[in-house]
């Protein structure tokens, strides 16, 4: 581990990241409490922390002093859908956000937004990077699909991985994918580069030092700061140290066993051929490069904390680290994001505040980034909005073990390939899968059931491979989890 952190040269940062007393006793000053709000791009929980073959020394740091969640979960496994449902604290069939392209304004014009809450109680509010939706790679270094009323103050950065995209290698899919480079088409593609230069160089190492940059200018003055990394979002562009770490042919794949896809409803599936019609090395160089930018988003996180504890900020700031959503690297055949199995839906999400008692622990309570938004207010003392759809998981960080909400809930809109197609129904003929989550199963219905049903048992098939939903004796747990799902996320929320 020492010579990979040599190698990657984040060794000094890591160690700057120790857990500290200071940081496990309560503020020492009577000033509000201030935010750090770090936020990666379609992130599974792939840290070391997590039990991840990642290096990843500075959330695990974090994790050290915070605590980890270990079942926490996205509303919608896409960009715009989930952010503007954790940034609102609404869920999405309230934002009316179900895709990239719609605006939560559009559908709730006067709703007061995390960010905005803050600027209205007279906080220094700013944002550097990817909060609200980009399209990316195109729109870095624009507003993107920004909500300016959040912000007092944005930066907007543009490195040279923007510049070098006549360089990148991306998948062809087809019955046998083939490689190509420079496309022009990466924000949706499997596509990577091994880039030359130094971090500082690409946007997410401008963002670190953006981040810093405000942080030294604003220490004096409560501030909440929102600070958007983009990888490892596709294209998974990071300096070539960060690939030498993960050697492709010592990576393992996702199996697929015999029956798993075949059990599954053809509404559940997104990818045809699996795996996009990669051989087995393509797909080691493409998991090379994701866990890659995983490291290197890992080091950025960490000159950002680093930053924060050298200006003696730590000790009344809380930092929450968490992505938009998961990521499949290959499981069930499907790569990215878009569905409701567990590897995109749940996320990592790490809080430290100053004097919780929980500081170095994990939970397995459940947790939804639409709680964020109440968790904040409720630590800063600050009115949170009566709409919030989501709860303050403030007691968890005392108490990780004490009785919490009954299920998780997670949607997503596929196109139909099989099943019904009802021309007249909202979906336009499209299937929406939803599903809640236990702490023990997973449950899903297509168009309410029509176009398919899952239940997983996570006690003995962690990775859902097998499909209860037709099984006599899961009959009793089915009727359970369906009435779950139907009672909705107000019914699961804890006693």
């Amino acid at each position: 581990m020492r010579e990979i952190l040599r190698l990657l040269g984040i060794g000094l940062v890591a160690a700057g990241l120790a857990a500290s007393a200071a940081a496990q006793e309560p503020a020492a000053t009577s000033r509000p409490m201030n935010v750090l709000l770090l936020v990666s791009d379609d992130c599974r929980a792939s840290m070391a922390c997590y039990g991840e073959p990642t290096v990843t020394p500075c959330i695990d740091r974090l994790a050290s002093r915070g605590l980890r969640f270990e079942q926490a979960y996205c509303q919608y496994p896409l960009c715009n859908p989930s952010r503007a449902s954790f940034l609102t604290g609404m869920r999405p069939d309230t934002t009316g956000a179900y895709e990239n392209a719609t605006h939560f304004r559009t559908n709730i014009p006067d709703v007061v937004t995390l960010p905005q809450l803050f600027k209205n109680n007279g906080y220094f509010v700013a944002r550097v990077g990817k909060l609200y939706h980009y399209g990316v790679p195109k729109q870095i270094g624009t507003n993107g699909m920004d909500d300016p009323v959040s912000w007092e103050q944005v930066v907007n950065p543009r490195g040279r991985d923007c510049d070098d995209e006549d360089k990148i290698y991306s998948i062809i899919a087809g019955e046998k994918a083939r490689v190509a480079v420079g496309t022009g088409n990466y924000g949706g593609t499997l596509s990577w580069l091994a880039a030359d230069g130094t971090d500082e160089e690409q946007t997410d190492g401008k963002i670190a030092l953006e981040a810093c940059r405000l942080l030294r200018e604003h220490k004096d003055k409560p501030f909440f700061l929102a600070v958007g990394f983009f990888r490892p979002h596709t294209p998974y562009v990071s300096p070539k140290k960060y690939f030498d770490v993960y050697p492709p042919p010592l990576l393992s794949l996702a199996p697929i066993p015999q029956g798993d896809r075949e059990g599954k409803p053809a509404a559940a599936l997104t990818i045809f051929p699996p795996h996009y019609g990669m051989d087995e090395q393509t797909q080691r160089t493409v998991k090379q490069a994701y866990y890659a930018s995983v490291s290197f988003m890992d080091a950025q996180f960490g000159v950002v904390l680093a930053e924060l504890e050298r200006l003696g900020l730590d000790r009344n700031t809380v930092v929450v680290f968490i992505s938009d959503h998961g990521y499949h690297l290959g499981e069930h055949g499907q790569w990215q994001k878009m569905t409701v199995f567990e590897e995109a839906s749940r996320v990592p999400m790490i809080i430290a505040a100053p004097g919780m008692k929980a500081a170095g622990k994990s939970t397995p309570r459940l947790a939804e980034l639409v709680d964020v938004y109440p968790t904040l207010a409720d630590l800063c003392g600050l009115p949170a909005p009566k709409e919030l759809e989501g709860t303050s998981v403030r007691p968890l960080l005392d108490d990780p073990e004490r009785p919490w909400k009954k299920g998780a809930f997670t949607q997503v809109i596929h196109g139909r390939r099989g099943g019904r197609v009802d021309k007249k129904s909202a979906s336009g003929g499209k299937s929406m899968g939803r599903s809640v989550r236990t702490e023990r199963y997973r449950y899903t219905e297509w168009s309410e059931g029509q176009d398919g049903i899952e239940l997983y048992d996570h006690q003995t098939d962690p990775q859902e491979w097998r499909n209860l939903a037709d099984d006599p004796k899961s009959a009793g747990i089915l009727r359970e989890m369906k009435a779950l799902l139907h009672g909705g996320w107000q019914a699961a929320r804890p006693q």
